[in-house]
């Protein structure tokens, strides 16, 4: 296999970009006079070929700037295809305009360049100061179910669970919902003394709740202080340790005031009403349009 066939297939193997995340230290970071130092023990990938800063820091030296504006230079890693080779270099900028560009040449000759640092050169400086820019290697959505998620995710880690059908996003502390899509799922919950002439309607989609509550008769006696309302939310729905609270217009052009309670209380999932005038038998429940909450 010749290199340009090596790079035609590996390019797509391991994205362009460091090993790791920007959690990391710095790759790049001020060096003595006008340089900067590569950090140690650094790996990364360019177009599939492989790179390594070694086992102690190493220098990049910037050249003067005799001008009166700043200058901008990139700090990257250059795959140069004349000899094959990866290696830590600087793309000089212009003083005064702005950040240069990378080169990024397809084919079979020329440079593939990604960015490390950018570093800034004042007119006349003997120093610089270095703004971090590492690009890093990308996860893969990894296929799972949602009891076999990789138990030692990276950052930023993707899955898709075949079972659930919700894709996730390992935070570092825990696996985040980005994209879930419930069917419309009743709520209802029959309940002596209630009769319900609207159904409560509650959907699901990217981590979040949405509740459509119904509307309800009172059949039974006359109640007041709290009383509960024929609806139940399903567990996974619940938010896990705040309630939801909501207005309900009440018969007579009264209003009430409810609460959807989390799972955290003996309450969990259901619907109250908490303040209200006193309802009686024949008196309709009308809440208002629907509540949101995120779904953990």
């Amino acid at each position: 296999m010749t290199d340009i066939e090596y790079e035609r297939l590996s390019a797509r193997f391991s994205d362009d970009g460091v090993y790791g995340d920007p959690t990391d230290p710095a790759v790049v970071t001020p060096g003595t006079g006008l340089s900067v130092n590569v950090r140690a023990d650094v790996a990364a990938s360019v177009r599939g070929h492989g790179w390594y800063s070694g086992g102690t820091a190493t220098s990049v030296p910037l050249p003067a700037n005799v001008a009166s504006q700043p200058r901008i230079d990139w700090i990257v890693l250059r795959l140069n295809r004349d000899d094959w080779t990866v290696r830590a270099d600087k793309v000089v900028g212009t003083p005064g305009s702005g950040v240069p560009a990378l080169t990024q040449q397809t084919g079979d000759t020329g440079v593939w360049e990604v960015p490390l640092a950018q570093a800034r050169v004042l007119g006349g400086a003997s120093s610089v100061t270095v703004s971090r820019a590492e690009l890093y290697v990308g996860t893969r959505t990894r296929v799972c179910t949602s009891t076999t998620r990789n138990p030692n995710p990276r950052l930023g880690e993707h899955c898709f669970e075949t079972d659930t059908g919700i894709e996730r996003v390992w935070t570092g502390q825990s696996w985040r919902a980005l994209f879930d899509e419930s069917p419309q799922l009743p709520a209802n919950y029959p309940l002596q003394s209630w009769r319900i002439s609207a159904d409560t309607v509650l959907e699901a989609k990217n981590g979040s709740a949405h509740l459509r509550l119904g509307s309800f008769e009172r059949t039974g006696g006359s109640v007041s202080g709290e009383v509960r309302l024929p609806v139940n939310i399903p567990t996974k729905y619940r938010h896990p340790n705040r309630g939801q609270y909501a207005i309900a217009y009440l018969t007579g052009s009264r209003i009430g005031r409810l609460e959807v309670y989390a799972a955290n209380t003996d309450r969990a999932g259901q619907v109250w009403l908490t303040q209200f005038p006193p309802l009686a038998k024949g008196d309709y429940v009308m809440p208002g349009s629907g509540i949101s909450w995120v779904v953990l």
